[in-house]
């Protein structure tokens, strides 16, 4: 007696084509807000991280037969309409690697790891690479991958990337920022190359890090910041490291944060630029969560929690300054 396979729930449904969706694909602010809000259903989020866990799994494995076939017979069958996908896990994968696909004259070529990633100021990316990895791209980020039989080696050329790394003892994962080189097996961490300065965070797992071929290393646990300035000491710091990458969540998380520090990040996202009136103001500390370029809201938000005035925008940018008191 044969078994039949009970077909896949809305939410599965729509995690593949999520999936798929953001793959290697340049994806703007206002996506990022469409995915937060859709993962906010707690079946939602559990249908995704099930067909995340089985894309990585999947992945390990790129080399299987079946799996190399079903990824074929999806090529030849073309992007089928939105509902019409994933009858099974397995196609999860497969559609997965589908949307990688370039139309041209309708011919379907696979994209297998283009050298450099690239996205704009109003843009962040989530990279998919051939070994299972995840990068996410910040706004003003570029990458570039180099991946050898022995080793994986990714160059961050400008702005921030978060990393999501498959484990593989036998090909370090190495990400090189401006001198800088952090070295990891399976780990999640961030890196920032801020000019002066690149900043190594920890969510998840161990890193290790060094500067150049200088002889000091240094070793990462989880919440744990890293420093190094291209003059002086590295330091390294205790951080809460969530609230660190949640800007690849689609929101900015602000816990005791200076003001001067918000506006500075969240100036990084919008169209508009805040400027702060008064070094009285520098060193409020700010609570809150902010939509990732939405530069209202957190002017609203911030002229509301320490009584400011907002005026502009003018030539693109908004002044905050404290309250005139009356008869002063």
């Amino acid at each position: 007696m044969s078994t039949q396979k009970s077909p896949p729930s809305r939410a599965q449904d729509e995690a593949a084509e999520w999936l798929a969706r953001l793959g290697n694909q340049r994806i703007n602010t206002d996506t990022v807000y469409e995915f937060r809000d859709w993962r906010d259903d707690p079946a939602n989020d559990a249908a995704y991280e099930e067909a995340e866990a089985f894309w990585e799994e999947s992945g390990r494995h790129a080399a299987d037969t079946e799996i190399m076939r079903m990824t074929e017979t999806a090529f030849a069958r073309g992007r089928p309409a939105p509902r019409a996908w994933f009858r099974s896990r397995a196609l999860v994968w497969s559609a997965a690697v589908a949307s990688l696909a370039v139309v041209s004259a309708g011919v379907f070529t696979v994209v297998t790891a283009p050298p450099t990633y690239t996205t704009g100021p109003s843009e962040q990316r989530v990279v998919q690479l051939d070994d299972g990895s995840k990068v996410h791209l910040n706004v003003n980020s570029r990458v570039r991958v180099r991946f050898k039989p022995g080793e994986r080696r990714l160059e961050l050329a400008r702005g921030e990337a978060f990393f999501e790394v498959a484990h593989d003892a036998k090909r370090p994962f190495i990400v090189v920022a401006d001198g800088t080189q952090v070295r990891a097996l399976g780990t999640k961490f961030d890196v920032r190359d801020r000019g002066s300065a690149v900043l190594v965070t920890l969510v998840e797992g161990r890193v290790s890090v060094r500067k150049d071929e200088r002889p000091t290393s240094w070793t990462l646990t989880p919440n744990e910041r890293l420093v190094v300035p291209d003059m002086g000491e590295a330091r390294q710091t205790p951080v809460d490291a969530a609230q660190s990458v949640s800007w690849t969540t689609g929101r900015l998380s602000f816990k005791d944060t200076p003001l001067a520090e918000a506006v500075a990040e969240v100036n990084r996202y919008g169209k508009m630029r805040i400027v702060l009136d008064g070094d009285a103001l520098q060193h409020r500390q700010l609570d809150g969560y902010f939509d990732v370029g939405d530069t209202q809201s957190f002017v609203k938000g911030v002229s509301l929690e320490f009584d400011l005035q907002a005026t502009g925008p003018v030539d693109g940018v908004i002044t905050l300054r404290e309250r005139s008191v009356a008869g002063t």
